[in-house]
Parts: C-alpha cells; structure tokens; sequence
C-alpha cells in the first residue's frame, strides 16, 4: 500500500465536514476499501464538526496513509478542552462525536498543538478497482 499525505485549511462554516468528507474521497477512494472510507469519513466529520462548533480561527485537516493504518487530524487555533468521556443521556442527540470516535477508531487522542484531535484506523488492503 502506498504512503499518503495530505493536506488542507477547511472554511469555518456549515459546508467544512463536507469538505473534509469530499477530500478523504479524493485522496483515498482508490486507495482503501469503499467501507474504511466510509467510516474514516463519518469520524473525520465529527471532528471536524466539533471544530467549527467549539474551535476558534482555522481550521486545518491532516491526514497520513502509512501502511496499513491511516491517521486523520483536526486541528483549529482555539485554547483546548479537557475530554471527560460521554456523561449526557443517551437519548441527547448533540454531544456524542467523541464518544463515536472512541468507539470506532482503533485510537485516538487529543494533541498538544493547536486545538487537536487525531485518530487511527487500521486499513485491509487497497481498494480492487
């Protein structure tokens, strides 16, 4: 499997997860299977999601092929929080993106630059094409 870096400033606004969503589609779609791209895209939007929503100034999406494991940042210029795990009612539709990214991806964390959340997924194999 190839090694991949990529890139880009998202718009702080409504249209950034779709941004992002669109961009993993360009930089991996013939590249990992149609499933891990779905799901590297569903976590990429929560997070990018959580940035236009809490985040401050820009916001920068970073991604890495490396292998069989793809790495995904967002990062924004705002001060940072502390993540203290889902504590709302499971029926409460908001609030809920880390707690999906936890359980989905095969890490993740909070980085020291920027405002920044990253996480991993394992991938298979190259897309059959």
């Amino acid at each position: 499997m190839r090694n991949a870096e990529f890139e880009r400033e998202l718009p702080r606004g409504v249209d950034a997860p779709w941004l992002a969503r669109r961009s993993l589609g360009v930089w991996y779609g013939a590249t990992i299977r149609a499933d891990e791209l779905h799901l590297a895209k569903l976590l990429t939007s929560e997070l990018v999601t959580n940035a236009v929503l809490h985040g401050r100034g820009r916001i920068l999406l970073s991604t890495r092929l490396q292998g069989r494991r793809l790495v995904v940042e967002v990062g924004d210029e705002g001060s940072g929080f502390d993540y203290a795990g889902n504590q709302g009612a499971f029926d409460r539709l908001r609030g809920r993106g880390l707690a999906i990214v936890d359980a989905e991806s095969a890490r993740w964390g909070i980085g020291d630059r920027m405002t920044q959340v990253w996480f991993e997924l394992a991938v298979a194999a190259p897309a059959l094409r």
